[in-house]
């Protein structure tokens, strides 16, 4: 009398011959084919890209927003100067 283990192994080893001879495997690998080509096509980056440029854009924005502080207080010192025509 086979031991339980050994009745689940084989039930697992049947399974998995079933499905990797099943046709919905090979549907599966066409899909996966047609759409990494179809990104492929697309001009995509990696979300590590686009992790590292939006850091690049929250320290270009802080910076942006010093110098533009830095230029009122600059302004506010000026003397002012009345044109006349």
């Amino acid at each position: 009398m086979k031991q339980p283990n050994d009745v689940f192994n084989d039930l697992q080893a049947r399974v998995s011959d079933l499905f990797k001879n099943s046709p919905a495997r090979d549907v599966e690998r066409n899909v996966r084919a047609m759409l990494s080509q179809g990104f492929s096509k697309l001009d995509l980056v990696t979300r590590e890209e686009f992790d590292a440029q939006t850091q690049v854009l929250v320290r270009t924005r802080q910076r942006l927003e010093e110098l533009e502080r830095r230029v009122a207080e600059l302004e506010q010192k000026l003397p002012v100067t009345s044109q006349s025509s």
